[in-house]
């Protein structure tokens, strides 16, 4: 039984022979981890907003990936010196795949940016640029496959039940943040500078959004059961869909 997940595309245009020519893509690290994972991964392109419902009735379950920062003016905020990479075509897309996913109770993992859009997304916002607030670099990009700090996990979240622990070392490739938790999340983990590095939503163990990004360490058994967690509830939407026949093949 492989459960379909939506990975969130990260657009990016690239020189071909035919010119500057846009690619909808998904690092390898992110479509490994859902294969390893028992799922089979799909990339959803950036296109209309609405036809996000549509998307979301041919994949059982929704992985939202990283980039760049969200428009300051999402979170009602001016852009700092150290923006970079705003995305307003991504934005309305991902905004709209988080909404239509958590009002249905769809299961989610959200990372590194993906986690600041559901923040946003749900009426909280961001830290502009992190060292300025807390003196801490957290955007360790020479060290991309390796905890480079402690996060400290709340015992009873769905992320603790994941990773099978309470404290774990992330790496860390971001220089924006959580500021204030939307109203109806929870924060479930924080760096040692109390950066939130995690938030869920009560009631709902289908929703983690995490601010490092457990794909690129592969090699970490913990890390890996994020994607773990994703699948097999991706595999609950799918059997109460009927998407499955007795073989476990998919039936549509």
């Amino acid at each position: 039984m492989r459960p379909v997940i939506g990975i969130s595309a990260f657009p990016r245009t690239v020189e071909t022979a035919l010119g500057p020519t846009l690619l909808h893509t998904a690092s390898r690290h992110y479509v490994e981890s859902v294969v390893r994972a028992g799922g089979l991964p799909v990339i959803l392109p950036i296109v209309d907003p609405d036809e996000v419902p549509h998307a979301l009735q041919v994949v059982h379950g929704l992985l939202v990936t990283g980039g760049g920062d969200v428009q300051p003016s999402r979170y009602h905020a001016q852009p700092v010196a150290e923006t970079r990479a705003v995305d307003p075509r991504r934005d309305a897309f991902d905004f709209r795949l988080l909404q239509e996913a958590i009002d249905a109770d769809f299961p989610v993992l959200a990372t590194c940016r993906g986690m600041q859009v559901m923040n946003v997304a749900l009426g909280g916002s961001l830290v502009a640029h992190v060292p300025a607030s807390t003196g801490h670099d957290h955007d360790r990009v020479d060290r991309w496959h390796e905890g480079v700090h402690r996060v400290k996990l709340e015992p009873d979240s769905h992320l603790a039940e994941a990773l099978g622990c309470t404290e774990v070392f992330v790496n860390s490739l971001h220089h924006q943040a959580v500021l204030e938790p939307a109203p109806g999340t929870r924060s479930v983990a924080w760096a040692e500078d109390e950066t939130v590095e995690a938030i869920e939503i009560p009631g709902s163990p289908h929703v983690v959004a995490v601010q490092w990004h457990p794909e690129l360490m592969e090699d970490l058994p913990e890390q890996q059961g994020l994607f773990r967690q994703l699948v097999e509830h991706a595999g609950e939407v799918a059997k109460t869909r009927g998407d499955y026949r007795d073989d476990g093949v998919v039936a549509r």
